[in-house]
């Protein structure tokens, strides 16, 4: 009997979990699109240099993992590391097919292989802090 409650348990923080992911990345997508609509309504109406397009949509990306990470993971304890990672991987990929769906062009080249391996480190990262955030402040 106490087997299947603990199977039970399991299986609830597994898909708890998985929730978390899935949260996260939607949150994340959601930010990065008003921020990219936010940023495109200026570079209509500000002359910026074009060196400054990538670097912006890297700050953009960043923080949209960051605030992805941290409301998807508002309720989690632990796994912090694990779950961040995915969270970047998850919208990192998402978000590809959204944007490049947007420009009508999808290009898989290096630079859609850095864009992955930045998300995914930067959601590790923020994951770790996120989780211990929740375990210093109760």
């Amino acid at each position: 009997m106490k087997m299947k409650a603990k199977k039970l348990e399991e299986r609830g923080a597994a898909k708890s979990v998985v929730l978390s992911i899935l949260k996260g990345s939607v949150y994340a997508l959601c930010i990065s699109l008003v921020c990219v609509l936010v940023f495109a309504f200026c570079l209509k109406f500000t002359p910026l240099s074009e060196s400054l397009i990538t670097p912006i949509n890297q700050v953009i990306k960043g923080v949209s993992i960051f605030l992805g990470v941290l409301l998807g993971l508002k309720k989690q304890k632990e796994m912090g590391l694990a779950s961040g990672l995915l969270i970047g991987l998850v919208y990192t990929i998402v978000a590809f097919f959204a944007f490049s769906a947007l420009n009508h062009s999808f290009v898989f080249d290096r630079t859609l292989v850095n864009d992955i391996i930045f998300g995914t480190i930067i959601g590790g990262i923020c994951g770790i802090i996120c989780v211990n955030l929740k375990k210093t402040t109760k």
